[in-house]
């Protein structure tokens, strides 16, 4: 897969839209803000483009003709780890649940800001570039391993297939093991500078992240649940 940008810095975006009145003021906008727009009008053109070249962000529409934007965002997680954006009409919690679940690292429903859409773009391009926070060096809590520099984890010594999100999220526990944190709290630290992350969202990459973390992730051992307070990553002497 090779990357199209022209310099170093440039945002690269792949909009799949099939409202083209919509695509195109999108598309414009953020062309005026720097960032380079690609449109696909299907789920199927979004996927081939997105097998062919290697974008910073994806924004996704849910309600799309053939492959709706939760079947587009499932096959894009079987091969890439690409933040994804899901932006769709439908607003209610569920939906955007049902999004998250399916892959997408962060949910924008329209009708929706310019400017805060660019703003979202931005802080998932500044994770997915290692620029999450200000320390790179390795983190280690128990069997777990976290690299910064290269958005990389593993446990036990095998890699962990986190997309950058959830390493963003896994890191905030890794850097405090041992502490139980709120929801409020970690949304605090992995939601970046614009995003508007809901409670619930914290809810499903937890779950998402014990299918990788946990043997048995109805009974976890890691990645623990404290029963009206929040979320704790237990320390090694306590996995």
């Amino acid at each position: 897969m090779t990357r199209t940008t022209t310099e170093e810095g440039t945002v690269q975006v792949l909009l799949v839209e099939d409202d083209e009145r919509l695509a195109r003021l999108t598309a414009r906008y953020l062309q005026e803000h720097g960032i380079v727009v690609t449109v696909a009008r299907t789920g199927t053109e979004g996927l081939t483009e997105a097998s062919h070249h290697a974008y910073d962000v994806i924004l996704l529409d849910l309600m799309l003709p053939g492959k709706d934007g939760l079947e587009v965002c499932r096959e894009l997680r079987t091969r890439s780890d690409v933040p994804i954006i899901m932006v769709t009409a439908r607003g209610e919690e569920i939906d955007r649940v049902i999004g998250l679940e399916s892959g997408a690292d962060d949910y924008l429903p329209k009708p929706y800001s310019s400017r805060e859409l660019v703003a979202r773009i931005r802080a998932q391009v500044r994770r997915a570039r290692g620029h999450a926070g200000p320390s790179t060096q390795p983190i280690q809590a128990g069997r777990l391993q976290l690299d910064p520099r290269s958005l990389t984890a593993t446990l036990d010594g095998k890699a962990l297939a986190l997309t950058s999100y959830e390493f963003t999220l896994l890191r905030a526990l890794a850097e405090r093991a041992g502490r139980v944190l709120s929801r409020e709290q970690i949304l605090d630290l992995v939601k970046g500078s614009a995003d508007e992350v809901f409670d619930r969202s914290i809810d499903v990459h937890i779950f998402r992240l014990r299918q990788k973390l946990e043997e048995d992730p109805r009974n976890p051992k890691l990645l623990k649940t404290v029963r009206g307070a929040g979320y704790m990553l237990a320390r090694g002497d306590e996995a």
